[in-house]
């Protein structure tokens, strides 16, 4: 029997449905972390995929394309729907990452980093924190279970084989992109400002008082004062990541819609 005709009807459907599986397993936050093994990931989305093949396949009958290097093309293009929806949730918790560097460059922890499992890179220490506590609270608030439920929801706004990208979406990935800084500012900003107003007290503290030593007394104060500030901000931190993830779930909306 030819290999394409093999490939026609549920074998086609059901390559093609775990290729953007897949896809979300690369790079989505919990989903796609670095510590999790590659063959339990790449398990869970082939268990996934036979999950939700019924749901797909009574949606219509998928033909493989005629030739090899078609079938490739819509195998890229079928792991890249999976992998944008993963990209924009990821988007969300990089802000959080920059939050924390921008965080620690102001408090003195700069040159203070700690490994992150999830990433398999050097993190900084107030990041590591923000971002894991953003993970326990996107867990707890079933957020996976919405990436998920978009990435089915995916199959009946664009399916298998009938992905049509329009210009506009990389002006949109650009956009998302913009808004790491955008959103990491908006974390940051409440430590920022009162480090910046502690760097104007003990500047007149200095001009005061010449013989104390500010740069003694001025690194534990930005450390005391960071903390603590950053100990208020945290209930209306879990506040601002209802906000983000809510967000986060609507830009997965309007990436898909882009794709149509």
């Amino acid at each position: 029997m030819d290999f394409f005709a093999l490939l026609q009807g549920h074998v086609a459907a059901f390559l093609l449905l775990l290729t953007r599986v897949s896809g979300i397993f690369l790079i989505s936050p919990f989903f796609g972390s670095m510590n999790i093994p590659i063959y339990f990931r790449a398990g869970t989305a082939l268990a996934f995929s036979v999950l939700i093949f019924p749901v797909v396949d009574a949606l219509g009958e998928v033909l493989a394309p005629p030739s090899i290097w078609m079938y490739a093309a819509a195998l890229l293009s079928e792991i890249f729907v999976g992998w944008l929806i993963g990209f924009v949730a990821y988007i969300s918790f990089s802000a959080i990452n920059m939050a924390g560097k921008i965080m620690d460059m102001q408090v003195g922890f700069a040159v203070v980093n700690v490994m992150d499992p999830t990433s398999g890179q050097q993190v900084p220490l107030i990041g590591s924190f923000l971002y894991n506590l953003a993970v326990i609270l996107f867990l707890v608030t079933n957020g996976h279970h919405m990436l998920l439920a978009s990435l089915v929801e995916s199959f009946r706004m664009i399916p298998l084989l009938e992905m049509s990208p329009g210009l506009s979406l990389p002006v949109l990935i650009s956009n998302f992109t913009t808004g790491i800084f955008l959103t990491g500012m908006k974390i940051a900003m409440p430590v920022t400002f009162a480090i910046l107003l502690t760097n104007v007290g003990l500047g007149i503290l200095a001009r005061t008082m010449p013989q104390l030593n500010i740069f003694v007394v001025g690194l534990p104060m930005q450390i005391m004062i960071g903390m603590s500030v950053l100990c208020m901000l945290l209930p209306f931190y879990v506040m601002f990541l209802d906000v983000v993830f809510n967000e986060l779930y609507g830009n997965v909306s309007i990436a898909l819609r882009a794709l149509q």
